[in-house]
């Protein structure tokens, strides 16, 4: 069965994008345009991964990592925040809400995709190990 990703972007293009290069690469895209669908898509759709844009409409990409964090459902998924938000502060807020992997647009898809198979490998020796994961 195909990992299931959460790509989540109020630029539709760009949740385009994210879902057409990794649909190319076996997996499950669901998407969402906001941080509240983002949520709720989370809950319905279970997924063993979210790509979260930051800039969004009714509720941002850090407040939907510190809502996925605090609750012990989704706590451990993880979380690659993909934003123009490049800004040293922007990425050290990231990094302290606990995000997996910070990418900055524009973004090369390789380059996302790279990070993707990084974390779900980790997360596979992780569980032979009954460990977190690590992507370092």
């Amino acid at each position: 069965m195909p990992k299931k990703i959460l790509a989540v972007d109020d630029e539709k293009h760009i949740v385009r994008l994210v879902q057409v290069n990794l649909e190319r690469q076996g997996y499950d895209v669901v998407t969402a345009n906001d941080g509240r669908e983002a949520l709720e898509k989370v809950a319905s759709e279970n997924p063993d991964l979210v790509v979260l844009d930051v800039m969004m409409p009714y509720m941002d990409g850090f407040e939907v990592l510190q809502n996925l964090r605090r609750n012990p459902n989704t706590r451990d998924i993880p979380v690659i925040m993909l934003t123009a938000k490049a800004q040293d502060a922007d990425v050290f807020r990231g990094w302290q809400s606990g995000v997996d992997c910070y990418l900055t647009k524009p973004f090369n898809p390789i380059e996302l995709i790279s990070f993707v198979k990084r974390i779900f490998k980790s997360m596979d020796d992780a569980g032979a190990d009954g460990g977190r994961y690590d992507i370092s």
